[in-house]
């Protein structure tokens, strides 16, 4: 739950502000088949935010539902819970590598990807 917390704040944290200006260049036109959407720097600045507080309050959810393993281990919804909570962490342990290569990043991943075998190890017991 400390991570979910403290996550809502990384936008902050993390200076989003200097490194996504919302004044320069003209973006292109994000196109999805048909659509097209004039992309702006606020937009790509404010998605930044929405993503970061939607993984946030997923982060801080999985925590809490941790906290209530007791409850739920060995009910008949524990497998796909775990196992989802599992997948959360296995693409976040992956996604580390968007960030670069470092002896950091893998330790990062390596710490991610624990808590993936983890819940998978609580699915299965």
């Amino acid at each position: 739950m400390t991570l979910g917390v403290v996550h809502f704040f990384f936008p902050l944290l993390w200076d989003f502000a200097a490194a996504i200006p919302r004044q320069g260049a003209a973006l292109r036109p994000m196109r999805l088949g048909p659509l097209r959407y004039a992309t702006q720097r606020s937009d790509v600045y404010g998605i930044t935010w929405v993503m970061n507080h939607a993984a946030s309050y997923t982060l801080t959810g999985i925590g809490l539902v941790d906290l209530l393993a007791p409850r739920w281990l060995g009910q008949p919804y524990a497998l796909p819970l775990a196992l989802w909570i599992a997948g959360f962490w296995l693409i976040r342990a992956v996604g580390q590598l968007y960030l670069g290569r470092r002896a950091g990043d893998w330790w990062v991943l390596a710490g991610f990807a624990l808590l993936g075998l983890l819940h998978i190890g609580a699915a299965f017991a």
